[in-house]
């Protein structure tokens, strides 16, 4: 009978790196953080003090209130998209931190949901450029992994000065109700709360919920009172033409009422409690939850500052997996990359992640070559375990550092444009769950092949030293003013005016790259789905497994007895003997 054999991965910290390097690491790490986590705190904010306190004269709570009483007590609260539209100004210098509306991984009734919430201290909740794009991504992570979704209704429609950029286009404002129907008809439980406004567009989003609730200040109208006295001068007002008495009593648009914020939240919990259990116990097969033996908490310095200095990935993987325990698969083929199974919460994950040392040149000894990039073997190999994983049901985590593909004319004549090709179909035509972590360099096309966002993994996180770009910008400016330079890239001019500008633009050009590598700026682009520090690593995987495992019957999920994993180490290690 197949059995899961893990073993012990990784070492004390002490044993591989010195205290002053991991001291120095520490603090450079620190340092890139600390404006992540004053961006958190001013999303968290909204429009500040004074407009939260403008929530609570009306009686209501803030969304971040509401889902502090959502949520399971004790447990953690985790957001996605935090960063969207940050720093960006509209219509004379006005900001919508977070979109102004806020989505996140919520514990309730020990089960995962995705809480959908608009942000009412942020012009009462309207809907922004990328606030459509953000509530449909939270939405496609609850359709891919089958997860509850919890809207909190509190909005006042689009913020129509600039309604153009967020009304007419496929992802606008429309498609999210096109999601709440695809939702349905996949029998993804959805729940609506609506807590204050609800006009317009906002108004069709709760209807097609399997349960609406609305509290005694809320109104659903496709036009509010003011729009109605100017159309057709009846003076009313929006909770008249809307309110609970209408659509619980007589419109059947909604289904309960309840007296206040807090009694809908508690109905909420209850509904929630009613659905199917996880099934991630049943998965588990008898093991417990374990943490690390080497604490996740270390990762905050096992980086090195320099991004061009390499770190044992081992290392890093043996502070995510339960008890430091893995399954290393294939570990002589392909050496670039690390491939294997562990248990994360104490469920089965497969983890892909580049090796940063220098490795053996397959057919040149004595030789050695970069870690960091894809060579044909370690194409292969990941190609094969990924392909292996799909037909398992595991999900995946992609741990990435890679500069790219290996280039040049031994690259060419070995085929990497077919086996990159084969693995880039591989995993595009995977449906176990993917799930991408850019822990430092994701460079050019090999940031495609190991599952970036174009590729549509569940989620992808970036952290503070996230370099998200085609190439470095040194790399890029060489590239870009090539024509200007010799064979060893040093400016051909003689002409001193001629060099200083030459020597000016590949400056601008690397300055400019290395900015745009910024993981803020590729968080407020939606270009990745959340930034996270090293050491909230294991806890975002330990949910993002879990929510993998929750749902049942929608994707094959073999008992460990049975994975292909098992043909292709008895095949491995029979060549190894």
């Amino acid at each position: 009978m197949a059995k899961v054999h893990l073993q012990p991965i990784g070492s004390p910290l002490r044993e591989f790196l010195p205290e002053e390097d991991y001291r120095a690491h520490r603090a450079a790490m620190e340092e890139r953080a600390a404006p992540i986590l004053r961006g958190r705190e001013e999303v968290r904010a909204g429009w500040g003090p004074e407009y939260a306190d403008r929530v609570h004269r009306k009686g209501k709570l803030t969304a971040w209130e509401r889902i502090e009483l959502l949520k399971d007590p004790g447990t953690r609260v985790l957001p996605i998209q935090t960063f969207v539209n940050y720093g960006v100004e509209f219509d004379g210098g006005k900001r919508c931190p977070g979109a102004g509306v806020v989505t996140a991984f919520v514990r309730v009734a020990d089960r995962y949901t995705v809480v959908i919430a608009n942000d009412n201290t942020v012009a009462s909740g309207a809907w922004w450029p990328l606030t459509p794009e953000k509530i449909e991504r939270a939405q496609t992570i609850a359709l891919r992994l089958r997860l509850p979704v919890i809207y909190l209704v509190d909005c006042s429609g689009l913020y129509l000065p600039e309604q153009s950029r967020s009304f007419p286009g496929p992802t606008g404002a429309g498609h999210i109700f096109k999601m709440n129907s695809l939702l349905s008809a996949e029998h993804v439980p959805q729940i609506a709360a609506v807590f204050g406004d609800c006009i317009a567009g906002g108004g069709y989003m709760p209807i097609i919920s399997d349960r609406v609730y609305m509290t005694e200040q809320a109104y659903m109208v496709i036009a509010g009172a003011a729009l109605i006295k100017g159309g057709k001068a009846q003076n009313i007002t929006s909770l008249t033409i809307g309110g609970a008495d209408v659509h619980v009593h007589l419109s059947n648009c909604a289904d309960f009422r309840g007296p206040d914020d807090e009694s809908v939240l508690a109905m909420i919990r209850k509904d929630v409690a009613t659905l199917p259990s996880s099934a991630a116990d049943y998965y588990r097969y008898g093991a417990d939850p374990a943490d690390p033996l080497h604490p996740p908490s270390e990762l905050e310095g096992i980086f090195p500052a320099d991004h061009r200095m390499p770190y044992d990935m081992r290392q890093v993987i043996a502070r995510l997996v339960d008890s430091s325990l893995f399954w290393e698969l294939l570990p002589d083929r392909g050496e670039e990359m690390i491939v294997g199974v562990g248990r994360v919460g104490g469920l089965y994950a497969g983890f892909i992640a580049n090796n940063q040392f220098l490795i053996d040149h397959p057919d040149l000894a004595g030789r050695k070559r970069p870690g960091g990039i894809l060579y044909k073997e370690g194409i292969a190999k990941i190609s094969l375990f990924s392909r292996c994983l799909n037909d398992d049901g595991i999900p995946i985590v992609w741990l990435q550092d890679i500069s790219g593909f290996d280039i040049g004319a031994e690259a060419e004549k070995e085929g990497l444009l077919g086996y990159g090709s084969n693995l880039i179909y591989t995993n595009s035509t995977n449906v176990t769950p993917m799930i991408t972590v850019l822990l430092r360099k994701a460079s050019g096309a090999g940031y495609y092949a190991m599952s970036g966002a174009p590729y549509d993994p569940v989620l992808q996180l970036s952290t503070p030293i996230t370099r998200l770009a085609v190439m470095e910008g040194r790399t890029l400016a060489i590239g870009a003013f090539r024509t200007k330079l010799d064979d060893n890239f040093e400016i051909i001019t003689k002409d001193p005016e001629e060099r200083a500008k030459i020597e000016a633009g590949m400056r601008k050009v690397e300055e400019r790259i290395t900015r745009d590598m910024d993981p803020i700026r590729s968080a407020r682009l939606m270009d990745t789905d959340e930034i996270v520090r090293m050491g909230e690593l294991r806890t975002y995987l330990e949910a993002m497994v879990e929510m993998c495992y929750q749902g049942t019957g929608y994707r094959r999920v073999k008992n460990p007895r049975i994975w292909s994993l098992h043909d292709v180490a008895v095949l491995t290690e029979r060549q190894a003997r």
